[in-house]
């Protein structure tokens, strides 16, 4: 905590995204309080959303998560702020949050970089900026894994899919994504990650492609796992 933060705080008081309640000295970015009641998943839970979302297609070798996405509850309202309110420093706050629980996990998958799920360019202007490119830096600053924004790119805009099933999505995400041609990923294992991951077919479908150009393995994590 910088020495400076409770005078900053006098003037420019800063504010939880999810309760909107004023944050105390010490507390940073989210009250202890919200954190303290957002859904976390266990072991079990973690290795049956894998079966139910990755398995089968056996292009995501593992898969992890921080949190659980509940509807209308705390985290729900932290990640609208970072998608829809440019609050990109939550990104950077969550990506901590992962680093320091889930950092045992991705030494021993041994990433050699981090892509972040690439948004269309439409929406990228539209919003400003990529999420899930903060939560990525977030994760960069304590664990030191290089990120790699250069390399997939989101060719084909898609409506939203909030109201879609797992086989709809993954037609409505078919040929949406593409890799360059010159790139430095082969024979490297690499992490995707995403804000959160409710199917797993934008996942899958990035997974795919970068399997085609001989990467080693792909493994998954976001910020929350969704129904």
């Amino acid at each position: 905590m910088n020495f400076l933060t409770p005078f900053i705080d006098f003037f420019l008081p800063r504010f939880c995204p999810a309760c909107k309640n004023k944050l105390s000295i010490g507390e940073e970015i989210v009250c202890g309080s919200c954190l303290s009641k957002i859904k976390r998943p266990d072991e079990q839970s973690l290795k049956h959303e894998f079966e139910r979302k990755f398995s089968s297609d056996k292009i995501i070798s593992g898969f992890t998560s921080l949190f659980v996405f509940e509807k209308e509850k705390e985290l729900q309202h932290i990640i609208h702020g970072l998608k829809y309110d440019g609050k990109f420093q939550i990104g950077m706050f969550l990506g901590r949050l992962i680093a320091n629980e889930l950092g045992r996990q991705f030494d021993e998958w041994k990433i050699d970089f981090i892509i972040p799920v690439p948004l269309h360019h439409l929406r990228r202007a539209e919003r400003g900026y990529n999420q899930s490119e903060f939560i990525a830096k977030g994760i960069r600053s304590v664990l030191r894994i290089p990120i790699n924004t250069n390399s997939i790119k989101r060719k084909r805009f898609t409506e939203t899919q909030t109201s879609l099933n797992l086989v709809e999505r993954k037609e409505n995400l078919k040929d949406s994504f593409s890799i360059k041609q010159k790139n430095n990923l082969k024979g490297k294992t690499i992490l995707l990650l995403d804000d959160v991951i409710t199917t797993g077919a934008t996942i899958s479908e990035c997974g795919r492609i970068l399997l085609d150009k001989d990467t080693a393995n792909i493994y998954a994590a976001s910020v929350a796992i969704a129904d």
